[in-house]
């Protein structure tokens, strides 16, 4: 009989996520070779080859792609078999910069929870300095922020370019102050973003001021203004008009993460995170 290891199927699981042999190490505070030796591994035990490796990137084989399915009830099976002996399952609360998290949000949370079924994830969405306030008075056990000019500790998960989008057909009327789409103020990216242009002398006029940055992007898209946005978060069919308006340069904002997590599978749930986060990266 062919007995599977259930650690092993898991980091199978998390490296097919993740599509990276690195992230996956990282989530499981593993070393790389480690989690390529268990997958090799686990491919011996079941005669059939699950991955194809190449310098850059990890992809399934057909029957990589047929055993994923399998290993993911066999973990959902582990987990709830393990969570009925609990009173109440897991619980995790984190908070995201909304400037931070765009549209990758989804699938992060889709791949925290395939690798633990049962975690009760709790999220908040905000700004950065109201997020670090909650954290520090221990409302949240972690948070994904841009890191604060006031603070130097977390964890570095990215850096991330920051330019000036518009819609295509976005034009300026030379003369007139550049229209902006903002979040409301305490947005750390608002802030710098106008700083910048006092500093360059740029008049400027805010004609949109959103709620979350999809209302931002929104807003931009149908050509009510300029906005502030990360390279990696901002939507297809929107153009940087920075060198085309003249406008000055925002630099590289780092992203950290803050958490407190003590609890051994709280900790193994907050590193997948991290490490698909990581993953984002333009």
């Amino acid at each position: 009989m062919r007995f599977l290891d259930l650690d092993t199927v898991m980091t199978f699981a998390l490296v097919a996520d993740l599509q990276s042999f690195t992230r996956a190490a990282e989530a499981t505070g593993a070393t790389q070779s480690a989690v390529s030796l268990k997958l090799k591994r686990l491919e011996d035990r079941l005669g059939r080859r699950l991955l194809e490796r190449t310098p850059r990137s990890v992809k399934l084989t057909v029957d990589g792609q047929a055993f994923l399915d399998s290993a993911r009830e066999l973990i959902t099976a582990h987990e709830r078999a393990v969570g009925s002996s609990r009173e109440s399952p897991p619980r995790l609360a984190v908070g995201f910069s909304d400037h931070v998290a765009g549209p990758d949000l989804a699938p992060l949370l889709a791949r925290v929870a395939a690798f633990d079924p049962t975690l009760v994830l709790e999220i908040t969405i905000g700004f950065s300095r109201p997020l670090i306030d909650l954290f520090d008075r221990g409302v949240l056990d972690a948070v994904v922020v841009r890191r604060e000019s006031n603070r130097r500790d977390g964890e570095r998960l990215l850096t991330d370019e920051l330019a000036w989008f518009a819609a295509p057909d976005y034009r300026h009327r030379a003369g007139a102050a550049l229209r902006l789409a903002n979040l409301a103020a305490p947005c750390g990216v608002r802030g710098l973003s106008v700083r910048a242009l006092d500093r360059a002398g740029i008049e400027w006029v805010e004609t949109f001021v959103g709620g979350g940055v999809s209302a931002v992007v929104a807003a931009v898209s149908a050509g009510l203004g300029v906005a502030a946005l990360a390279r990696r978060i901002a939507p297809l069919g929107l153009i940087d008009v920075g060198p085309a308006l003249k406008l000055p340069p925002l630099g590289r904002s780092t992203v950290v993460l803050h958490s407190r997590v003590t609890d051994t599978r709280l900790r193994a749930a907050l590193r997948t995170l991290a490490a698909a986060f990581r993953a984002t990266r333009a």
